[in-house]
């Protein structure tokens, strides 16, 4: 357990504090903000088999790190906000829920026909994943919306019928249904929903013009089937949680972390749990946010690195874009969700050769259980974390608050057998390849995110969070080519942190097609109105007061004939002239070309309804400018890297560091969530709020 101090805010609420739980694949990490505005972490590990259990173990200790009961915490606790992986993991582990689909005639097989694009040509032969509705599930509909929204054929009610007996009889547990032009109007999906609620009682029924109401027939289609596909398993789970939750002092509504980095609550979501996917990971942007300041920047990019894999998300100018074109395990959605590139690259990153004589790490974890082999509980693989153990960067013994012990036997006899012994090499090589190869891996995730997206790295600073994430900060921040790398005391539970400091959010899409130039400015004000009152009045279900709400909008364009559209910012008041500029601007930064008196259109319109939650401040230490580096008390011996090899490293503990304390490297610091390497030719500053800046050579 770590804690770190926030100023007095005066709430306007008799509750004591608020509490932000994230559920990872190894850990379960607990944020609790005191009445006073201390932050402390609890951090415990997960349970793979029931996400719920580990929640309740961090309720519980952190309950009992303050003598209390845990019926006595929550009954204190004014918000409590939850991300987890409970969705992700359905899809990824495909162990969803057997779904059937309901399609208009003429379009079964679009689901497996895709787009026919894929993200990597040179992969021709790499086959997609299995469709998660088999042909026989997916049934034809006769019914036809047309291109204006009106009803071109009437709803076949007889072949609803005829889905229902196939789908019972196929022990169907959730349904999709995705009709043609459903996004211009919904009626028949809601009358196919009416008839299968009341000739079969089916409680899981997704509509695709009311989950994702944009067009693209596939996109939408997929969009479906996955919310249903994941629907009983999540919502499920979540309810379970909040029932526990409530029957053990907590009387407030539970939030959940969406994928566009708003917070709503379970009963908001139990109809489009697909919006849960990014759960977690979205949390960085609340956190980045939060550490800007201490930071000294609004040009941010997160390298999150837990114990199965590793979050990157990108802060240009205090902003992190979201997108529409997001894809778990292969599968496609079109939901708005913050740009996160995550790669299996974690802790608990496995390890081993191959069949060809080559090393690998990952994609496969250990998971929490039974995690890495150095932590005594069955692992028998080597992993990410073994590596870093034998290469004297993590110390053996209490980790997680004392929850693991961290044996060095276990983890050198996993990598000498599946690594070292196979490949010829002594056990410290083969725990060197194995970091190599993973900061590879990293470093690939980090391009990704900036220069293959026309951004200098060098211009951002990059913060290196998650449990593991400041072992390989320096490393990977020096290969990218950043001056400096940002790592938060709090590194080890960023994510949980980013929950408290996250507004509710609902976002809201109208197709709406017309040209730049003679767009009628009153029939987009007034769809607006319209969204801006049903996202008021989502808002208001959370409880917020009068004036804690804000809607923003903004549009989809493209040149006429282009395939892709732009997302840009729009005021209040809609000039064309000003919408076009923003339009160019941002073409321009995508594509480095522009079309100089093009003919623009108007795709989409979109309104971000945002409730706002009072933003956690960070508590600045008074200023130090420089003062005397605390006295070495021991020293390890330490591998950095392939130039600087086998070190005598000094070592401190979080503690002996304060502010305006400069350390040259090589050094480690050992805080309660997370270990910090800094490289031989690199300069750790204590920054006035605890936090820590390498300055990399």
């Amino acid at each position: 357990m770590t804690a770190s101090s926030l100023p007095d805010q005066d709430r306007g609420v008799g509750r004591a504090w608020r509490i932000g739980v994230d559920v990872g694949g190894t850990f379960t990490d607990l944020v609790l903000m005191e009445s006073d505005g201390a932050l402390s972490v609890t951090k415990v590990p997960s349970v793979p088999g029931d996400p719920g259990a580990g929640v309740m173990a961090a309720v519980t200790a952190a309950a009992q790190a303050r003598s209390l009961s845990s019926e006595e915490l929550l009954a204190a606790c004014d918000i409590f906000v939850h991300g987890s992986t409970i969705a992700t993991n359905t899809v990824l582990e495909r162990k969803g829920a057997r779904v059937g689909l309901l399609t208009t005639k003429g379009f079964r097989d679009s689901l497996e026909i895709r787009r026919g694009l894929r993200a990597d040509p040179w992969r021709h032969r790499e086959p997609y994943p299995d469709v998660l509705v088999p042909r026989r599930l997916r049934w034809p509909v006769d019914g036809r919306i047309d291109r204006d929204g009106a009803e071109e054929t009437a709803l076949s009610e007889a072949d609803v019928a005829a889905a229902v007996a196939l789908f019972r009889e196929a022990g169907v547990e959730a349904v999709a249904v995705a009709f043609f032009n459903s996004f211009l109007n919904t009626r028949h999906e809601r009358r196919a929903r009416e008839l299968l609620q009341r000739d079969w009682d089916m409680p899981w029924v997704s509509l695709s013009g009311e989950i994702s109401p944009t067009i693209g027939e596939y996109e939408r289609s997929s969009t479906a089937v996955v919310n249903a596909y994941i629907a009983p398993r999540t919502v499920g789970y979540l309810t379970r949680l909040t029932d526990q939750l409530a029957a053990g002092g907590l009387s407030r509504q539970v939030l959940m972390m969406q994928n566009n980095a708003g917070t709503a609550t379970l009963a908001q979501l139990a109809e489009r749990p697909a919006t849960l996917l990014l759960s977690g990971p979205a949390a960085a942007v609340g956190a980045l946010e939060f550490f800007a300041e201490a930071a000294g920047s609004r040009d941010l990019i997160s390298m999150e690195i837990g114990g199965t894999s590793c979050d990157i998300a990108m802060m240009g100018g205090g902003k992190v874009e979201l997108t529409d074109a997001l894809s778990i395990g292969g599968y496609d959605l079109a939901l708005p969700s913050v740009d996160v590139h995550t790669i299996g690259a974690g802790g608990g990153t496995i390890a081993g050769v191959d069949a060809g004589g080559l090393l690998f790490a990952g994609p496969a974890g250990a998971g929490a259980d039974p995690g890495p082999a150095c932590y005594g509980k069955g692992g028998r693989l080597p992993t990410a974390t073994d590596a870093q153990v034998i290469l004297g960067r993590l110390s053996p013994g209490a980790f997680a608050g004392g929850s693991i012990e961290i044996d060095a036997a276990r983890a050198r006899h996993a990598m000498e057998e599946h690594v070292g012994a196979p490949l010829g090499l002594e056990i410290g090589d083969a725990a060197a390849g194995v970091v190599r190869l993973l900061e590879q891996k990293l470093l690939q995730g980090m391009q990704r995110m900036s220069s293959e997206r026309g951004h200098d790295p060098r211009r951002f600073t990059l913060v290196a969070c998650g449990g593991a994430g400041p072992l390989h900060g320096a490393s990977v921040g020096r290969r990218l080519g950043v001056a400096r790398v940002f790592v938060p005391k709090l590194a080890g539970a960023f994510c949980a942190l980013g929950l408290l400091n996250s507004d509710l959010r609902q976002d809201y899409v109208r197709v709406h097609f017309t040209e730049l130039d003679r767009a009628d400015s009153a029939t987009l004000d007034g769809i607006w109105a319209e969204l801006t009152a049903e996202a008021a009045a989502t808002l208001s279900d959370c409880g917020l007061i009068d004036g804690a709400t804000a809607f923003e909008r903004t549009a989809d364009l493209r040149y006429r004939g282009q395939q892709w559209d732009v997302t840009v910012p729009l005021g209040l008041e809609f000039d064309a002239a000003e919408v076009r500029l923003r339009f160019e601007r941002e073409h321009e930064r995508l594509f480095g070309h522009i079309q100089p008196d093009g003919a623009i259109e108007i795709t989409k319109l979109r309104l971000s309804g945002i409730g706002r939650v009072e933003r956690l401040r960070g508590r600045q230490s008074a200023r130090v400018q420089s003062r005397p580096a605390p006295a070495t008390r021991r020293e390890r011996s330490v591998w950095l890297d392939e130039i600087h090899g086998w070190r005598e490293v000094p070592v401190h503990d979080e503690g002996e560091l304060l502010s305006g304390h400069s350390l040259a490297g090589p050094v480690i610091v050992e805080a309660a969530t997370t270990t910090v390497l800094v490289g031989a030719t690199d300069r750790l500053e204590v920054l006035a709020s605890g936090d820590y800046l390498i300055h990399v050579d």
